[in-house]
């Protein structure tokens, strides 16, 4: 959870009647047969704080006290988007 995320130059990301949509810019971002990702609600409120400033762990906390939840839970969800993210090269992890 001490880890500092921002998304990756190699994306442009909206957000479109609710919900963040991700666009690739070039090959090897994503899977092949995708050219578009969204993120849900739960996504969008976790893709809004990665800055590149702040760490997942803050991150975490911002939407426990937010949305009232089990912080271990929230950390959960939020490791597990990141990983997913970072292993498709839409996050990059960055120095804090």
């Amino acid at each position: 959870m001490n880890r500092v995320c921002a998304p990756s130059a190699d994306i442009v990301a909206r957000e479109i009647e609710g919900e963040i949509v991700i666009i690739p810019l070039v090959a090897g971002i994503g899977d092949l047969e995708d050219e578009l990702y969204t993120l849900n609600e739960t996504g969008r409120a976790i893709w809004k704080r990665l800055d590149g400033k702040k760490t997942l762990g803050a991150i975490a906390k911002e939407l426990a006290l937010e949305f009232d939840g089990p912080i271990e839970e929230i950390e959960r969800d939020v490791a597990g988007l990141v990983d997913e993210l970072v292993r498709r090269k839409m996050l990059v992890e960055v120095s804090p």
